[in-house]
């Protein structure tokens, strides 16, 4: 953490300690976020050596808020005065997530805009709008390369981490071309109709062996059917054409590690490994709740492990990290593990903050859709997050309600099976609404909650982070990405551009700028004085 973000949380413990909420303690409290704001003057516009772009799948505002109430209930705190990891970045935009043909996004579509530079159509990874959904034969001339791509080609060392499957719609536009999310493993493409197609995973494997670091979950689509899987004996790999994805990655490289569990995970030495490949469950990795009794290493450790490997090269390093299961409790209709993983991903932000240095390295926080859940009625300060709304609240049929609930989902689905026995929604007086399994309320009956179409949150610190200061469009964070890592030469970037470097990463103008500023103030004087 650096030194501002140090001393802010050092001055929210110390007047909580004192319990002090006074006029003076908000007074003081606004004072320095002044302060803090006016040293933010003094830009970092140096070229982004390192580049980490964090990623909570389905983490919308509203589950950011609840995170960082939950994460400080947890702590014995009310909650609210909390801050996760990104709350103390000095620069913060809103995102809009539609794709080409979507108004709601999917996580195909949205994943290729922020990592590829191009807005396209839900389902659809690693090409533009002229790709159409699962019909191979308009694939191809509309690939597009990833900022993952790009930054290999400058010399740099690339990972990806994810909760989810490393085949999922996320992580794979970092690396692959298909006109379905979906054709993960051989088996999800139809070979007669589209028989030059491969598969996500064969793709990953093949034709970005230069990637060191690979940990998520997925063994399922590496491993042929005819394989047992190494956790689950019952239980074999997806794939239909023989291919051992995993045995092959290991036979082409030195000083590689593949790893399935936390043990073998603990065991890895970051020093004489140059590439890890970690596939810690079949299909999705558990819950970070779940994820000790699963065996499996947490996103933070994981992102240590990442950024110590990929440290290990000269030239700097891409990292992308993505919390993949806030979506998944979210679709469930469950808050808990939605909150948990979104603590989770906060902690993987602050691994990410004490092993690097925001001079040199440029950390990104974002989503790529938004949720339903929303947070609502009158609770009092400190009510816990994933509780009912105080007693004395009740709706008006009489019922008590919980302060977190979806505009639609399967708790949608409870509530009318409670109206056709009951005559009213349920009553959850004597519920445990903090069980990891409870089904929030909602108000349209789904087997499965949907995403929401409402702008996201992003949050930058380190080179060019200020380039995040308004509303944007999701595809322009990918062309940020590039400018600062100096990633495409063919295009305008920190260092081929017209902005000189003062020493610590600050900037000033060139000579180009100073007719701007000259015009700027006549415009000035001309409106005052004429």
């Amino acid at each position: 953490m650096k030194a501002y973000a140090v001393l802010a949380t050092i001055f929210v413990a110390l007047v909580w300690r004192v319990g002090g909420q006074d006029a003076e303690f908000w007074n003081n409290q606004a004072q320095e976020s002044i302060r803090t704001a006016l040293r933010l003057q003094t830009l970092n516009i140096g070229q982004a050596k390192n580049i980490i772009f964090f990623l909570g799948d389905g983490m919308s505002i509203p589950t950011i808020t609840a995170a960082r109430i939950r994460q400080g209930q947890l702590a014995g705190r009310t909650g609210e005065e909390n801050n996760l990891a990104w709350d103390t970045f000095p620069h913060v935009g809103l995102v809009k997530t539609y794709n080409t043909d979507a108004q709601t996004p999917d996580s195909a579509g949205t994943a290729t805009a922020f990592f590829c530079g191009v807005k396209t159509k839900s389902g659809i990874i690693g090409l533009d709008d002229g790709a159409e959904y699962d019909d191979c034969t308009t694939a191809p001339g509309t690939e597009v390369d990833s900022v993952l791509q790009l930054a290999h080609r400058t010399g740099k060392a690339t990972g990806v981490i994810s909760t989810a499957r490393v085949t999922h719609a996320t992580p794979s536009a970092l690396y692959a071309h298909s006109p379905n999310r979906n054709w993960e493993n051989s088996k999800d493409i139809n070979s007669t109709l589209c028989p030059d197609s491969k598969d996500i995973a064969a793709q990953l494997v093949d034709d970005n062996a230069f990637i060191k670091v690979i940990m998520g979950g997925g063994r399922q689509e590496f491993q042929a059917n005819n394989i047992t899987d190494d956790e689950y004996p019952s239980a074999r790999g997806q794939r239909t054409d023989g291919r051992d994805l995993i045995a092959e990655w290991r036979a082409e490289k030195t000083n590689a590690q593949y790893v399935w569990n936390k043990d073998q995970f603990d065991e890895v030495d970051h020093e004489t490994t140059d590439f890890l490949l970690g596939l810690f469950e079949r299909s999705h990795m558990n819950y970070a709740s779940d994820a000790e009794a699963g065996n499996d290493p947490s996103l933070a450790s994981m992102t240590e492990k990442a950024i110590r490997i990929l440290q290990k090269e000269p030239n700097g390093f891409f990292l992308a990290v993505e919390g993949g299961r806030v979506d998944h409790s979210h679709h469930a209709g469950r808050a808990f593990d939605a909150l948990g993983d979104t603590i989770a991903l906060s902690d993987a932000v602050e691994m990410a903050l004490e092993l690097t240095d925001d001079t040199d390295t440029l950390i990104i926080v974002t989503a790529d859709h938004s949720h339903t859940m929303a947070f609502s009625g009158y609770p009092v300060r400190g009510n816990p997050i994933l509780g009912l709304v105080d007693e004395d609240d009740d709706a008006a049929d009489g019922y008590p309600y919980t302060t977190l609930g979806y505009l639609n989902g399967p708790g949608g689905s409870r509530t009318v099976v409670s109206f056709n026995f009951t005559g009213h929604r349920r009553d959850h007086t004597e519920t445990d609404t903090e069980d990891s399994n409870f089904l929030q309320d909602a108000l349209v009956p789904l087997s499965s909650e949907t995403h929401g179409g409402d702008d996201v949150a992003i949050y930058a610190i380190g080179p060019m982070a200020h380039l995040f200061h308004g509303v944007h469009e999701q595809n322009y964070i990918a062309h940020v990405m590039t400018f600062a890592g100096c990633y495409d030469d063919t295009l305008d970037n920190v260092c081929n551009s017209d902005v000189e470097q003062c020493p610590g990463g600050a900037g000033i103008l060139s000579a180009t700028k100073v007719p701007v500023i000259i015009a700027a103030i006549v415009s000035v004087l001309m409106t005052y004085f004429l």
